[in-house]
Parts: C-alpha cells; structure tokens; sequence
C-alpha cells in the first residue's frame, strides 16, 4: 500500500500484525508506506512481559520519530524508563533498545529515509 490520503480513523482499524523475528510479542498496525513499499508510519504495540533483547541493539538508515502513546518501555543499554509522553528523534546510525516493558507499550512511530 502507497501512501494515501487517510481522514481521522481509529488506530484500531488498522490490521494488528505480529512483527517477524524472534521476539514474541510485537505487533504493528501500518498506516502507511512509501512508493517503494517501506513502511512509513504505524503504530508499534509491545505485549506486556515483551523484551527485544533477542534483537539487539537496533540501528537503521533512516530518521525515526517515536511518540509513546500508552504504556511504557525500558530501555536496557540506558537504565531508563520511558512512558506515554516520551518522545524520541533519532537519526540514522543512532544505536538504541533493546527494551522491554512489564505492562506493556503503544507507541506510534514515523520513519523518513534519506533517499
């Protein structure tokens, strides 16, 4: 799906997909993509008990602007919490994660690649 134009719409009405790889427990909701299918906005849904330390550290080449809209998530390589409120802008090359979060976490992120 290309980006499109989307009017006020429930979150919820996005399809909830479990996110591939080793970490159970992590879902997304697109919203959109850009022309060369790369996500461009969803919603990031961490499962209570959730930890992506199985991942590792992530690190991508793109611009990455996170809101955390419910929950929170702890970040194991800082030793800090960050619940809904927090923001984050981080370019690309920037380190972060992994993380995991007791309660779980809801987090709407947009990513802007360079390209």
């Amino acid at each position: 799906m290309a980006e499109r134009a989307i009017e006020f719409t429930d979150y919820h009405q996005f399809p909830l997909e479990p996110i591939p790889g080793p970490v159970p427990g992590l879902s997304q909701r697109v919203i959109s993509r850009d022309k060369r299918g790369r996500i461009v906005a969803r919603v990031l849904e961490y499962a209570p008990g959730v930890d992506t330390t199985p991942n590792g550290i992530a690190v991508h080449d793109f611009w990455e602007d996170i809101f955390i809209l419910k929950g929170s998530a702890f970040d194991l390589t800082l030793g800090r919490e960050f619940s809904a409120g927090s923001v984050a802008s981080r370019p690309p090359g920037m380190p972060h994660g992994p993380w995991t979060s007791v309660d779980g976490c809801v987090m709407y992120e947009v990513d802007r690649y360079l390209d």
